[in-house]
């Protein structure tokens, strides 16, 4: 069994077949795929499954805190499994390639910038959008 798919087990959810090959498709990725591409991806595992089938899917895991949702300004949600892990990213705006990264001097600037401000940093996200450097 996957991750995503053990989440929403010990989150008590209900796992029909096609949840689990969502899930398993999820797990998977190594990119940030909006729900086309999921269709796309579980469709080849599984030809019933319907596109508003991954969309309520992805939502239900979504509000269960199983995956997390990025909107990139490319006009299209995309998600990653929700993790405790932090990290950032780094929005190629040619490719759309999704790049992550932890910067800990990044992490300790915000930090100071709250405290400065006379707040404590509770949560953030960071997106950077750039194009490749020419050779």
């Amino acid at each position: 069994m996957d991750r995503i798919e053990n989440l929403c087990i010990e989150k008590g959810m209900r796992m029909t077949e096609q949840r689990r090959v969502i899930a398993r498709v999820l797990s998977a990725a190594d990119d940030h795929p909006d729900v086309e591409e999921l269709y796309r991806r579980a469709h080849q595992v599984d030809p019933h499954i319907s596109i508003a089938t991954v969309y309520r899917t992805v939502r239900l895991f979504e509000e269960a805190g199983i995956i997390a949702r990025h909107d990139f300004r490319d006009g299209r949600s995309r998600y990653e499994e929700a993790t405790d892990h932090h990290h950032d990213h780094l929005i190629d705006m040619k490719t759309g390639k999704v790049v992550e990264f932890v910067d800990p001097e990044i992490e300790a600037l915000q930090e100071a910038i709250a405290r400065k401000l006379g707040y404590r940093l509770v949560d953030h996200r960071l997106e950077l959008y750039g194009v490749p450097l020419e050779d």
